[in-house]
């Protein structure tokens, strides 16, 4: 069972899944602090000084100055700004990946659209044969 489990880790699929996934939490880390720390204070800047993580609704119906205040009363808040925060995250990862994505398809797609070889044709009969064939297969001449 050991010798089983040890193939199946080290397959090929399975490290190329495990780097995936450390560099995308590594990844998502980097996009996190670019959306929180350079992009929302821009836009805030932009929209009147407004600090996005710090938008709640208070739902208790009193008034608190920072969430920081709501939350260490117990108030319960919809805090719109943080989930504005990680929409945009989301969208710069989902813009990011269909960036890679689409261009690794074009890679693959150069590396097929490379022609074939044409197919070597039958003295006789005029038809494609295999490369490797000695016989045609639809006249059976000798090749």
């Amino acid at each position: 069972m050991l010798k089983e489990f040890k193939a199946f880790v080290m397959k090929g699929n399975v490290l190329d899944l495990a780097v995936g996934v450390i560099i995308g939490a590594a990844f998502g880390k980097i996009v996190n602090s670019a959306v929180t720390d350079l992009i929302m204070p821009l836009a805030g800047l932009v929209m009147g000084k407004v600090d996005f993580s710090n938008l709640f609704i208070s739902l208790s119906g009193s008034s608190y100055p920072t969430l920081a205040a709501a939350k260490a009363a117990g108030a319960p808040t919809l805090n719109y700004g943080i989930f504005l925060n990680t929409t945009i995250d989301f969208l710069i990862m989902a813009l990011v990946i269909f960036m890679i994505v689409k261009a690794a398809n074009k890679v693959r797609k150069a590396e097929t659209a490379a022609p074939a070889p044409p197919a070597r044709e039958c003295p006789f009969c005029k038809s494609a044969v295999h490369d490797d064939a000695t016989r045609c297969p639809h006249c059976t001449s000798q090749l």
